[in-house]
């Protein structure tokens, strides 16, 4: 496996139907059908965060899509202001939290994490903005977790950058909150030799046990 140069020497897999036609139709037809509904909860999700932290209720960073694009993806927010600062200051003070983040890019106990955004966390209700990079090609309902621009030299694997990211995926229904950053790229790696139609439709019905589970992060 390689580091950040991943794009180079991709393993070779010749594109079915699905994979390069009908997933993304799928994924349009869906969002379009959802989108009344999911309008109108983001609209009071958003609605509820202006009004309880006083600030803009939408987060949008920077994530590595297909082939290493970057594109801006957007997340209803969860996190306190001025979270960078806070986090380099509690990483700096607290040696196992710095370990447990170098090793999974993600801690438990985040103190940047808001009350109401950690309700969103759990229920996954944070991420319903992303039907719109959905909608707009940035990713696919199902797919890798979408990592950071500075998550890309430490991600060990290949298939990641075949595939757009998915709000949904392997991962994201597994083991999310017990697994490394760099155990990831077996996910990926499973999804990317399994992608059908079947799989994406059982990984959407597993989603919904998740969500209905709040075992999201």
């Amino acid at each position: 496996m390689t580091g950040g140069g991943a794009q180079v020497g991709t393993p070779k897999m010749t594109p079915g139907f699905y994979r390069r036609y009908a997933k993304r139709v799928l994924d349009v037809a869906l969002v379009v059908l959802a989108a009344p509904a999911v309008i109108s909860v983001v609209a009071l999700l958003a609605l509820l965060i202006l009004l309880v932290e006083r600030r803009n209720p939408f987060f949008v960073q920077d994530r590595l899509g297909m082939q290493g694009r970057v594109f801006r993806m957007v997340k209803l927010r969860t996190m306190v202001p001025d979270a960078d600062r806070i986090f380099d200051a509690y990483l700096a003070s607290n040696p196992a939290a710095k370990a447990e983040w170098d090793r999974d890019q993600k801690l438990r106990d985040d103190p940047r994490v808001t009350w109401l955004g950690d309700f969103l966390r759990r229920s996954s209700l944070d991420e319903l903005p992303q039907l719109w990079n959905v909608l707009r090609g940035d990713m696919s309902l199902v797919g890798p977790r979408p990592m950071m621009v500075s998550q890309r030299d430490l991600y060990p694997g290949a298939e990641y950058y075949l595939m757009r990211p998915g709000i949904t995926g392997y991962w994201q229904t597994s083991v999310r909150n017990l697994s490394s950053f760099s155990e990831r790229a077996c996910y990926d790696r499973a999804y990317h030799e399994d992608l059908s139609l079947k799989t994406d439709v059982a990984l959407l019905f597993k989603t919904l046990k998740v969500v209905a589970h709040g075992t999201g992060c």
